[in-house]
């Protein structure tokens, strides 16, 4: 009887074709990872495709148009900017890379105690983290970077990354707060196991995956909150080539009408943060269906 049937307007595919077309065509960032990975080994190995020396000043080329010579131009004081995005690339994706480490850190120990603390802690620590996330970031990092002095890019990537840990601690918290009962758990303290012990051998391994989108967010925010220090004139110097400190001579390019000193890096870095925006939004949404099937 089943087969004098047939469902009429809908097209059954044969499972390998489901399958096939799942593991490649649905949904994944395919392109935008592949963009990012020609960007990050451009930076990681700009030696071999620079074409000038991006620090040297060059005062008989300055604000030259992109030509034959210089494929992206001059700045205003005559430095190859082709040579300078994938320098300059390499500096800010560092910055972001280490403040998101040293966020993810910090976050992973705060979310953890307070997920493992009497409630009381817990709700003074949580308070603490409320009062904290009202406070707008960029001020606290203008704050912090006044106090340490001169911006570096050791000193940048430590204050951005101090002060971009608190989203990821909450959900570190509510993991652990999930994952604490657990019996792997329970049998690991009872073994004499301390905290640290139990944190990184038990509990991370299983919440890694749940905040993995936000630590590549982070990354995004990293660089965009060195572009934006930069660019307000307090981030790094101008001599610290970085794609935020290009754009800091954004005044200058409008004023001799140098668009390509501001178009060019900024299209760089743009297209980057979207690939790296394209890689979290699709890690959130396999997080979400995941937890959407528990």
């Amino acid at each position: 009887m089943r087969e004098r049937f047939e469902m009429v307007g809908i097209r059954q595919m044969p499972k390998e074709e489901i399958s096939s077309k799942e593991k490649w065509y649905h949904g994944k960032p395919v392109f935008a990872a592949a963009v990012l990975t020609i960007v990050i080994i451009g930076c990681l190995f700009c030696n071999l495709i620079m074409t000038k020396d991006p620090a040297y000043l060059d005062l008989e080329n300055c604000n030259v148009p992109p030509c034959r010579e210089f494929l992206f131009g001059t700045d205003t004081m005559g430095r190859d900017i082709f040579s300078m995005i994938w320098y300059g690339g390499r500096i800010s994706l560092f910055i972001g890379i280490v403040a998101t480490l040293i966020s993810t850190v910090v976050a992973i120990i705060f979310g953890a105690v307070s997920g493992s603390a009497p409630k009381w802690a817990d709700t003074l620590l949580m308070r603490l983290t409320d009062l904290l996330i009202s406070v707008p970031g960029l001020l606290v990092i203008i704050l912090l970077q006044a106090i340490l002095g001169k911006a570096s890019v050791l000193s940048l990537s430590f204050v951005i990354g101090i002060t971009s840990w608190i989203a990821v601690a909450k959900v570190v918290r509510t993991e652990v707060l999930r994952l604490r009962g657990s019996e792997y758990v329970i049998a690991s303290k009872c073994m004499g196991g301390g905290f640290f012990h139990v944190l990184w051998k038990h509990l991370t391994p299983n919440f890694i995956s749940s905040i993995m989108f936000m630590i590549v967010m982070n990354i995004r925010s990293a660089i965009i909150a060195e572009s934006t220090l930069s660019f307000m004139g307090i981030g790094l110097p101008v001599g610290v080539i970085s794609w935020g400190s290009m754009l800091s001579l954004a005044e200058q390019a409008l004023l001799t009408n140098a668009w390509w000193m501001i178009v060019i890096p900024g299209v760089f870095m743009l297209v980057t943060l979207l690939c790296i925006t394209s890689i979290g939004n699709y890690m959130r949404k396999k997080v979400s269906r995941r937890q959407s099937n528990l």
